[in-house]
């Protein structure tokens, strides 16, 4: 059983140094323990995802030129997730014409990483 993803759920990126916070975009009509319920449409950068600490990887383009000023040493940059589609997994209700976010989804990172969440935001309403 998922339990479902609310606004302020938190989630950490392979990559990242720490965890991030969602905030849903994707509707604000459900609520769910008092918060709007997430889907799997909350996946903009900087709006819907938060920066997760910072990157530790060279695919990401700031890291590899960071580490190339730096002579080879890895030198992490701000980790901000660029989403590759949308969660995957989690299998939910739909939420405003969308499939809910569960607690056990996935978001690809375009620099190699996944997100998986961390807290769910809430513990009350299960899938």
């Amino acid at each position: 059983m998922a339990i479902a993803v609310v606004s302020g759920a938190t989630y950490m990126c392979v990559f990242g140094t720490a965890p991030g916070t969602l905030n849903v975009t994707s509707q604000v009509a459900v609520m769910v323990a008092g918060r709007p319920a997430a889907t799997i449409m909350d996946v903009a950068p900087m709006s819907s995802i938060s920066p997760c600490g910072m990157c530790t990887t060279v695919t990401n383009p700031t890291v590899a030129a960071a580490t190339a000023a730096a002579l080879g040493v890895l030198t992490p940059q701000p980790c901000i997730p660029v989403p590759v589609g949308t969660w995957l997994g989690g299998k939910s209700p739909m939420i405003s014409g969308k499939p809910g976010l569960a607690n056990d989804a996935k978001l690809l990172c375009s620099y190699g990483g996944s997100l998986s969440i961390v807290s769910p935001g809430q513990t009350s309403v299960i899938f």
